[in-house]
């Protein structure tokens, strides 16, 4: 193999590997919004209408001490999702870069500064 066609190998394997981790990353945006759509919800109570106010008063306390165990939960899975987003951030950015510079070296080999 040529200097270029080895040069076209690697830049592809390199774009393939971009698009694996442009993958990744929309993927765990994609879960973190889910959670943040999760939380949203369960801040968005209502009370119900159609009980009487202690029958309402009694279900609104079931209600918040379940909100507030499934939120705890939920800080903490967003908590571990954020990360994997700013790791999957990093890992596209490097890819990117990659591809980048693989780009410049091709566009010198073929004399095109």
């Amino acid at each position: 193999m040529t200097r270029k066609q080895d040069l076209q190998a690697i830049k592809g394997l390199a774009d393939l590997v971009l698009d694996h981790r442009l993958g990744g990353l929309r993927d765990a945006t994609r879960r973190l919004d889910l959670s943040r759509a999760q939380l949203a919800a369960i801040n968005a109570e209502e009370a119900p209408g159609d009980l009487p106010p202690v029958a309402a008063g009694i279900v609104n306390i079931g209600y918040q001490r379940w909100a507030d165990i499934r939120r705890a939960e939920l800080n903490s899975v967003m908590a571990r999702q954020s990360a994997a987003v700013i790791e999957a951030r990093a890992d596209a950015a490097t890819a990117f870069g990659r591809v980048e510079a693989l780009q410049g070296v091709a566009r010198r080999l073929a004399g095109k500064s």
